[in-house]
């Protein structure tokens, strides 16, 4: 059986998602920043946790300037991690309805031209 290998048009690299098992959840944790969200991605996550769209935001949103971002969670001094990131299992809790930012990692433009950093961080980085 062939593995599952992405690619995108104007990255040098290419992604395996099978590594994520053995990553440990590294593009959910680290420095603090922000896990951005839109309305319909609210309404999906708010939908499978079975709450309502009001209850969600009130829970796991801050707003920043215009715009929304899932909270994180402080793991220690200088760590952080998505709220729906699950520390025991090493894996998203919404996976599933997981918002676009994380649907599309690792081809976000930050990484078009910093390959390496994007290597440190990602073991299933395939390419220069």
């Amino acid at each position: 059986m062939e593995e599952n290998i992405l690619s995108e048009v104007g990255y040098d690299f290419k992604f395996t998602p099978s590594a994520c098992e053995a990553c440990g959840g590294a593009c959910c944790t680290g420095s603090s920043g922000y896990i951005w969200v839109k309305y319909p991605e609210v309404e999906q996550i708010a939908t499978f946790l079975e709450i309502t769209v009001e209850e969600f935001a009130t829970i796991y949103l801050k707003k920043v300037k215009h715009r929304y971002s899932i909270i994180e969670k402080k793991l220690d001094d200088e760590n952080f991690a998505c709220i729906f990131f699950d520390e025991k299992l090493k894996q998203c809790s919404i996976y599933p309805v997981r918002p676009r930012q994380c649907r599309t990692f690792p081809f976000w433009e930050t990484f078009k031209n910093n390959i390496k950093e994007l290597k440190e961080e990602c073991p299933g980085i395939i390419g220069t």
